[in-house]
């Protein structure tokens, strides 16, 4: 195989494994967690995606799957797509540690772990993308 040839491969290659990927608004989810993020989204309008939270925005958290984490606050719901997933969180087994430093905000391109609620032993980690919130239409 000839120079040419090889990056004409490795182009094609890059090209389909492009059109594989799944971003946060082609999710596919479970019908239980599809349903639970349709009832929790139910009457509002997605907004401009916001980079970062301030902590006191985080108290109010709800799984609904790997693929997706929803932080309440007041009438807005904020919905986090992480990039990748977060596998391993909606099982229950596991838990969201997130770290702040030197901020008291969550941000996106934040790493946060995924620590097993039995053992205390590190189970992996997911990196937050922006945070699009939802709010109720008038």
């Amino acid at each position: 195989m000839n120079f040419r040839t090889s990056i004409l491969v490795a182009v094609g290659s890059a090209a389909l494994l492009g059109s594989c990927a799944t971003t946060p608004d082609q999710a596919v989810h479970s019908p239980k967690a599809q349903k639970e993020l349709d009832e929790a989204l139910a009457g509002r309008t997605p907004g401009a995606p916001v980079n970062c939270l301030p902590h006191w925005r985080t108290n109010d958290m709800d799984i609904i799957d790997d693929k997706t984490i929803l932080f309440r606050d007041g009438d807005t719901v904020y919905v986090q797509n992480p990039r990748g997933g977060c596998n391993g969180l909606g099982g229950g087994i596991y838990t969201l540690v997130t770290r702040q430093f030197g901020t008291t905000q969550l941000c996106s391109g934040d790493i946060n772990r995924l620590v097993d609620t039995h053992t205390g032993m590190a189970g992996g980690s997911c990196v937050f993308s922006p945070f699009i919130p939802y709010t109720k239409s008038n």
